[in-house]
């Protein structure tokens, strides 16, 4: 059995050939504030640091970006290398065309991702909350669905912007609603123009569906990051089914990150399909969004002295 320590700041001793789990770092005073003497204590404590923790790489804390400016050695572990890897071959040298899917219920939070992939991508997907708004933008009625009133002109925008490069960001033509978001609840599929003022959009429909699986399976780089759905309830879950198999059977190169990502990935069974299917949340999306990881660029600093 591996043993657990509470107590390790102090140093732990460990048998040769033995290895030990040391109790959650965020309980240590200090870790969240990255304080520099958490992390010298941490750093004491080894001969070599390995961050191989992408999910947290967007983290400047104690144990993620601190430990890595004081350990003897501190360098990338496997997994860490292999996200690196994945995602800049997607975004800096990508088989054309690319594709991104972006969904989830709010454009203000991944409104810095639908930017930036804009500049990178040839045909941008919003799914999901966020394909309400563009709906909206686009002059459709949406009912009582999820959308941000006060993000219209921002979506407008990216679609004049759109149009005028010659890129393509898909409007549903016909969508699934339904009265109530439940499991039994009563879904009809109906054009993207005549939701009625009662109705929820809750997933895409399959004429829909079918377009952009069409589309997905002659791209040459993917990267998917959201479902276009409510996929968790049977009634709501086609079109995410749809989106992810043509992902899982083209042959494109495909990224797929994200929890909600991740659990459709694991609904569908499409893992084994998928290029790269990366460990992070927040670290995926500030990736996606250009920005620089905190564990990442202090590694790269004391790589390059």
């Amino acid at each position: 059995p591996v043993r657990l320590v509470s107590n390790w700041l102090d140093g732990v001793e460990v048998r040769p050939g033995e290895v030990v789990l040391c109790e959650n770092v965020r309980f240590n005073h200090g870790e969240k504030a990255n304080e520099n003497d958490l992390a010298r204590r941490m750093a004491a404590l080894c001969d070599v640091f390995v961050m191989d923790a992408f999910g947290t790489a967007h983290r400047a804390q104690a144990s993620t970006h601190g430990v890595a400016r004081f350990a003897p050695i501190a360098c990338a572990g496997p997994l860490l290398g292999g996200e690196l890897d994945a995602l800049t071959k997607a975004l800096e040298d990508p088989k054309r065309p690319m594709c991104a899917i972006v969904g989830g219920s709010k454009v203000s939070t991944k409104l810095l991702v639908l930017e930036s992939l804009y500049e990178v991508v040839d045909q941008l997907i919003p799914g999901g909350g966020i394909a309400n708004t563009f709906i909206a933008a686009a002059g459709h009625a949406v009912g009582q669905s999820l959308y941000e009133p006060a993000l219209l002109d921002t979506a407008r925008q990216l679609l004049d912007r759109a149009a005028a490069a010659g890129k393509e960001i898909p409007i549903p033509t016909d969508v699934i609603v339904a009265k109530e978001v439940s499991s039994t609840a009563k879904a009809r599929v109906t054009r993207v123009d005549s939701v009625a003022s009662d109705e929820l959009i809750l997933d895409i429909g399959p004429e829909s569906a079918l377009r952009l699986a069409k589309q997905l399976s002659c791209a040459g780089t993917i990267l998917w990051n959201g479902p276009v759905g409510v996929f968790e309830l049977d009634p709501f879950a086609a079109g995410t089914g749809t989106i992810g198999r043509a992902i899982a059977d083209s042959c494109a190169f495909s990224i797929a990150g994200g929890g909600d990502t991740l659990a459709a990935v694991d609904k569908y069974n499409l893992g084994e399909k998928i290029s790269y299917v990366s460990t992070g949340g927040g670290a995926f999306l500030e990736f996606l969004e250009g920005k620089t990881l905190p564990a990442v660029e202090i590694l790269e600093s004391r790589a390059n002295g």
